[in-house]
């Protein structure tokens, strides 16, 4: 699949390339996000050494990372090093011998440091002395987020302070995906999205399908023999420490449980002892808190806990709880399994994502400009009163959005946007601090696509396609 997006950190990084300054970078973010893609496409445009390692022990690790290096240095894997300070002096030495500068990219970095503790104390002399009159820049990568950002954040890990700058790679967006799997409209590009999120290695899996989702998540997910069919596991097992303990959370959530005392009634444990295990999901992007809009974050009484990746929720709510039943199932079977699921998690997709597209569609979105921009959007709810899927301040806190969001398998005509319009205008206005201050209420209906020759503009209500979603993420 070819490369794509990623344009802000690859600009980041070809900026620290070519400072001549020496530093260190850290570059992390969950498994299959393409950090690994991202440093092998910077690394031989500034002549750097792109190295990794592995599980095994830290004199074979150090074996493995000195041959690497002969690319660059002959003979330099031909010695014995006994330990990493004697590594890092010959590093320098060769580095200054040949005027060469890095980047020396050390991929999963924690796995290094697991087989030797003390490697983060030794980086660091390295880095003040030796790696600074060499003007080494070094890049340490790693997809165990907790990790990574205990050597960098924690006032007292010895990398602490070192760090010139830090890339924590999120998600890619909707448009990007279309870009990888060349497809042509919003709706395609936003059913892509709702199965396999913003993970490039999954539309990696799916590219060859094209936009054949259906038999794609068949094939890949689905089938017990597929790719992704143990996927989760996988990744929790991989994390550093392993997460593979909080899998029962991840499972009660899929299975409808979204408060916390009710997903420990699901696990079987106090309601108290969830915290950490929550805060971990959420800190790997794997969980998130919802409150709804203009609550504090300090305040849980109301918040609920979602599957924040979209493969996930589809694997947990589809492939978790039917793993025997997919087992011994054709592929006829699986298929209609699929069909039972699939919208609902389309239309959860869609409008987290025109949540997620708000502030955006502010700046690019011509039904949604004029406005001074938006604030992050979020969903209301809470006692007896009716929920709404978009609401959103104005820069200037005068202008109220208020958003009703739906999935149709068929473009909509305009009696289907004046019910919902209907349905919409007829539901008591959300209960906001500080209401009374608006000076103007926009409403604005999220659907996939408008039927042809339809005109949205002149209307009293805004009208966003997911067209105009997927551009606003770019």
């Amino acid at each position: 699949m070819k490369f794509v997006n990623r344009t802000a950190e690859m600009e980041r990084l070809d900026k620290l390339a070519l400072s001549g300054r020496p530093g260190l970078v850290a570059v992390w973010g969950r498994r299959r996000i393409g950090k690994t893609r991202l440093l092998l496409e910077w690394c031989p445009k500034h002549r750097g050494i792109y190295t990794v390692a592995d599980l095994s022990t830290e004199k074979i690790q150090r074996g493995y990372l000195a041959q690497s290096l002969n690319t660059r240095f002959p003979g330099f894997g031909e010695v014995d090093y006994p330990d990493w300070k004697s590594f890092f002096r010959a590093l320098a030495r060769e580095a200054g011998r040949n005027s060469w500068k890095g980047p020396l990219v050390f991929d999963e970095f924690p796995s290094l440091v697991e087989a030797s503790p003390a490697l983060p104390s030794v980086l660091q002399g390295f880095l003040d002395h030796e790696g600074r009159e060499a003007n080494l820049l070094v890049v340490i990568s790693g997809s165990s987020q907790h990790m990574m950002q205990g050597f960098t954040l924690n006032p007292g890990a010895p990398l602490y302070g070192r760090i010139t700058a830090s890339l924590a790679l999120s998600p890619m967006s909707p448009g990007a995906l279309m870009e990888a799997l060349a497809l042509n409209d919003g709706v395609t590009g936003m059913r892509a999205y709702s199965f396999w999120g913003g993970v490039p290695r999954y539309w990696e899996l799916a590219e060859s399908f094209g936009a054949e989702l259906d038999a794609a998540v068949e094939y890949l997910v689905l089938d017990p023999l597929g790719p992704l069919h143990l996927e989760p596991d996988r990744l929790l097992v991989e994390e550093r420490p392993p997460a593979i303990a909080l899998r029962p959370i991840l499972d009660a959530i899929g299975a409808g449980a979204h408060r916390v005392s009710e997903i420990a009634g699901r696990v079987g444990v106090p309601a108290t002892s969830l915290a950490r295990g929550l805060t971990r999901l959420a800190d790997v992007g794997l969980v998130r808190k919802e409150q709804p809009f203009g609550d504090s974050e300090r305040s849980g009484k109301k918040s609920l806990y979602k599957i924040a990746d979209p493969f996930f929720r589809m694997w947990f709510r589809v492939v978790a709880p039917h793993r025997a039943f997919l087992a011994a199932a054709r592929s006829s079977g699986r298929r209609k399994l699929w069909e039972q699921y699939k919208n609902r998690l389309l239309a959860e997709a869609w409008e987290e994502t025109c949540r997620l597209a708000l502030p955006a569609l502010g700046e690019t979105g011509e039904t949604l400009s004029g406005y001074g921009g938006w604030s992050p959007a979020g969903r209301f709810w809470g006692g007896s009163g009716p929920e709404w899927d978009v609401v959103a301040r104005s820069q200037d806190k005068t202008v109220l959005l208020l958003g009703e969001v739906k999935w149709h398998e068929r473009p909509v005509s305009e009696k289907d946007l004046d019910k919902i319009h209907s349905e919409l205008l007829s539901k008591e206005q959300p209960r906001l601090a500080g209401s009374g201050a608006f000076k103007e209420t926009v409403y604005a209906l999220f659907v996939p696509e408008c039927q042809p020759g339809l005109k949205r503009h002149g209307r009293s209500y805004r009208i966003v396609t997911a067209e105009d979603v997927i551009r606003a993420l770019g």
